[in-house]
């Protein structure tokens, strides 16, 4: 247990829970600051949140891409044309719905 009397898994537990919601984020943040017609990496999503351990989020990336897809937020480009995520195999871009 650390000092708030929580233990440490517990504490590690949430940081997984909440890592889908922190790499949307991520994503919607890094498009924010490019031209609209930019696309970002899921990489550079996974890097924005855990800059030192950053691989291990690459498939969480990808699902939060799904979610932004989902609710109409953001597409995902392969060669500069939509794709749909399910189907998708190899490098991905993420950029804003056109």
């Amino acid at each position: 247990m650390d000092a708030s009397g929580t233990s440490q898994t517990g504490s590690a537990d949430r940081s997984k829970d909440d890592v889908g919601p922190r790499l949307e984020a991520a994503i919607l943040a890094l498009l924010a600051a490019r031209a609209d017609t930019a696309t970002i990496c899921p990489s550079d999503a996974a890097r924005a949140v855990a800059p030192d351990n950053w691989r291990p989020l690459m498939d969480p990336a990808r699902s939060a891409a799904a979610k932004l897809v989902a609710s109409g937020d953001v597409e995902i480009t392969q060669g500069g044309g939509v794709v749909d995520l399910s189907t998708a195999r190899g490098p991905i871009r993420i950029r804003r719905r056109r």
